[in-house]
């Protein structure tokens, strides 16, 4: 079997995401954050929505590499690969969404279904069907046909206006496929980001990076591939900017115009970290993002499972129970700090916490994957 060529700034770019995600979803008090460290509140686009369409950018250019080890093999061997792959991680958002598993009085009739790693389980399956039968001229019509496809599908489908949190068609059909006690309902309704519908432009995201990660592997020299993916990523963000006038950049939504933008600023990340990385042979700076780089599927799971734990775990404060997070949060990082650079040391604590967990890791070359 052959075996995959890395790419190194691909690597670096995994890392740079995963150590952002950290620092994101744990700030040590959600009311003391940084604006650009918190999602858009509907329509636009912060620093904190690049993570998640990143990632999935990165699996795409990592599937170029990761995929050519099939080219000797049966088909079937590909597609059961493929297909447990995909099982796992989605089972392993269900068992997240369902921890801490033993609850008193836990009634599942209102266990919540999908999640960022069902988001990107399904994703990736879809996707690797889609480019191990594809080449890269059908694909872009794939992309382009998807995008267009999910403009028609919000304007036609929703009711009022199409591209608000209570009356868009992903809402209403989510409701029926699932319904909405199995929904998130953090904006005080349920509706799911990671839903169903909503799905199938994130395919389009992880198709973008297949096309990255072909413009990688076919290169002969990097500093010419950063510059064919620095103009096409100038384009994307440049298309999904304008066409955001009358079809909004919206992360819950995925719509086309976020996926446009998001993936025009991958490949310009991308494009940097491949001209500094891998044309000029800077490495050691990034040493510490290749770290973050690794074990990127067992960091989500187990930082989320931290998280979890720490909310759950009480703690006598000032004569008041409060969590284990809060209990931190108020006694060592607030009183530093204050409430919100504290809230951020909180944040960046956690990153290098869990960078430390993965270079022991990475050390003992222990390397876990879903």
């Amino acid at each position: 079997m052959t075996k995959p060529r890395r790419i190194y700034s691909i690597d670096v770019f995994r890392g740079m995401t995963i150590a952002l995600m950290i620092l994101v979803n744990n700030p040590g008090s959600w009311a003391h954050v940084y604006s650009p460290l918190l999602h858009a509140s509907w329509h636009g686009c912060t620093l904190t929505d690049l993570v998640f369409p990143f990632f999935l950018f990165i699996v795409g250019a990592s599937m170029r590499f990761a995929f050519v080890r099939w080219h000797h093999y049966d088909s079937k061997e590909f597609y059961k690969h493929v297909f447990w792959r995909t099982v796992s991680i989605f089972i392993a958002g269900l068992l997240i969404n369902a921890f801490p598993f033993i609850r008193q009085n836990w009634d599942w009739s209102t266990f919540r279904i999908m999640g960022v790693l069902q988001r990107i389980a399904l994703a990736y399956g879809i996707s690797s069907i889609l480019v191990i039968n594809f080449n890269f001229k059908h694909i872009i019509q794939i992309i382009s046909g998807i995008l267009l496809f999910y403009w028609g599908l919000l304007w036609f489908g929703g009711t009022g206006n199409p591209y608000s949190v209570d009356s868009n068609v992903i809402r209403t059909f989510d409701m029926w496929f699932f319904g909405e006690n199995h929904l998130w309902h953090g904006k005080g309704l349920p509706f799911d980001p990671e839903g169903i519908l909503s799905t199938l432009p994130s395919i389009s995201t992880v198709l973008l990076g297949y096309l990255a990660g072909g413009m990688l592997q076919t290169t002969k020299k990097y500093s010419e591939s950063a510059k064919r993916m620095s103009i096409f990523g100038l384009a994307l963000v440049a298309i999904g900017w304008i066409w955001g006038f009358i079809f909004p950049i919206n992360k819950a939504l995925w719509t086309s115009t976020y996926v446009l933008f998001t993936g025009g600023l991958a490949f310009l990340v991308l494009a940097a970290l491949t001209f500094i990385i891998d044309a000029k042979s800077w490495k050691k700076l990034f040493w510490i993002f290749e770290v973050f780089g690794t074990n990127s599927l067992f960091i989500f799971v187990g930082s989320g499972l931290w998280a979890k734990t720490i909310l759950k775990i009480k703690f006598n404060l000032d004569g008041e129970l409060t969590s284990g997070y809060g209990y931190l949060y108020k006694t060592i990082f607030q009183p530093i700090a204050g409430d919100l650079n504290g809230s951020l040391l909180f944040a960046i604590t956690h990153v290098i916490g869990w960078w430390l967990v993965l270079f022991w890791l990475y050390r003992k070359k222990i390397f876990i994957k879903l």
